[in-house]
């Protein structure tokens, strides 16, 4: 635990002595449930839907009308799966174990990023970032499994769902 902290007040230092963070989601590096590299740059001009997802929360469901929204909506807005097990313990498969069930169970086809945490001090970086920018919504950190951050063209937060907000909601679909 205590290297991990180091670590990452070492990698938030020159963000801490300026005062300022990240300007846009751009400035993160994440990898894909795979492991390779994630660049959120390489979807500039769409909107992006981040979701922290479980594949045992009463939630799960929801990856079916995501694959939905991320089909319907391909020109507008690419979604990306955050797997997490902050909440409740329900997702401590592995890498494969997600992947496997995401495929056979809801046909996802959309990007499914490398599990991460979401909340406290074990939060990653670019959850830390997400949670505290400001949009019409609200800030603070993330409730429960699929919640929704939804950033613009260039990498800014623009709007935040709750878990209860389903993917094809019109609050949210209008938001595209």
């Amino acid at each position: 635990m205590k290297t991990y902290l180091l670590t990452l007040l070492i990698a938030l230092s020159p963000l801490l002595i300026s005062g300022t963070g990240p300007e846009s989601a751009y400035s993160f590096k994440l990898k894909t449930i795979d492991g390779k590299p994630l660049e959120l740059s390489s979807y500039r001009g769409k909107k992006i839907l981040i979701v922290n997802t479980a594949s045992e929360c009463g939630y799960t469901s929801q990856y079916a009308a995501l694959q939905t929204l991320s089909e319907r909506h391909k020109n507008q807005v690419v979604v990306i799966g955050f797997p997490c097990n902050d909440f409740g313990g329900q997702e401590p498969g592995t890498a494969s174990e997600i992947q496997s069930f995401c495929s056979k169970t809801y046909q996802v086809s959309f990007p499914m990023a490398a599990k991460v945490s979401v909340k406290g001090s074990n939060a990653d970086p670019f959850f830390q970032w997400l949670c505290n920018q400001k949009n019409p919504d609200f800030t603070g950190d993330i409730r429960w499994n699929f919640e929704k951050i939804l950033l613009d063209e260039n990498g800014k937060v623009i709007r935040r769902f709750r878990s209860g907000v389903k993917p094809l909601d019109p609050d949210l679909t209008g938001a595209l």
